[in-house]
């Protein structure tokens, strides 16, 4: 007659709403796990951008007094290197200036020999022209006194330029024989009192400075005992 309650079409209807609640809060709970799942992969991207690591940041295990001296050990080959091309551009500026300093010692020996050779060519020609003059005056005849001044002129003229050089000449007659400044031409018979000394002199020795520039040729005296003593030991 009048309406009448179903309660288990109430039960049916709560346990589907109930249902649906259930569903939605399990999708909610979904939704929020997606969005943390993502933001996480944000971060890592971001951080993998960004060149940011763990590696990078992570602090050093080396103990602080390696590290100074892997600093001074660094900073003593730097200072090596840079000694080390000092030195070479000092021994290449010093080997460039040894080589200039050579050439011009070279050349200043060599303009040093031409000026010699030239002063020592230039004495000459008055010895030159002075024996030119001397055969001039043999070939006219002229008289002996004429050529003999021609050639006493000439001999001058030659030791000037002799001494002009440096070149000076030593005497050797009655001098004792020294085989280290003369050379023995011939012998001649001489008293004992005179053995060994030189008797005559055929050429003259010159010296210059200190360093013989020729021996004088000569004859040396030898005593008439030292002959016969000579001559006895040939026969015996």
């Amino acid at each position: 007659m009048g309406s009448s309650f179903d309660p288990g079409g109430q039960d049916e209807l709560k346990e589907s709403k109930g249902d649906r609640g259930n569903g939605m809060t399990v999708a909610g709970k979904e939704a929020e796990a997606e969005i943390r799942v993502t933001d996480r992969r944000r971060i890592s991207l971001t951080d993998n951008e960004g060149g940011v690591s763990a590696a990078a940041t992570a602090p050093s295990l080396k103990p602080s007094y390696v590290e100074e001296l892997e600093a001074r050990t660094q900073s003593a080959e730097q200072k090596v290197a840079e000694v080390q091309a000092r030195f070479e551009q000092l021994r290449a500026t010093l080997q460039r200036e040894a080589d200039e300093l050579r050439q011009r010692l070279n050349r200043a020996a060599d303009e040093r020999t031409e000026v010699q050779k030239a002063t020592f060519l230039a004495d000459l020609l008055p010895a030159r022209d002075n024996l030119q003059r001397a055969i001039e005056a043999a070939e006219s005849r002229s008289p002996l006194a004429a050529v003999i001044d021609g050639l006493k002129g000439t001999a001058g003229s030659f030791d000037a330029a002799l001494a002009a050089s440096g070149a000076e000449p030593f005497s050797s007659l009655g001098e004792r024989f020294d085989p280290a400044i003369h050379e023995a031409v011939d012998t001649m018979l001489v008293e004992p009192e005179a053995e060994g000394r030189i008797t005559a002199e055929y050429s003259r020795g010159y010296r210059l400075g200190k360093r013989l520039l020729r021996p004088a040729r000569v004859q040396v005296g030898r005593s008439k005992n030292r002959s016969e003593n000579l001559s006895e030991n040939q026969s015996g």
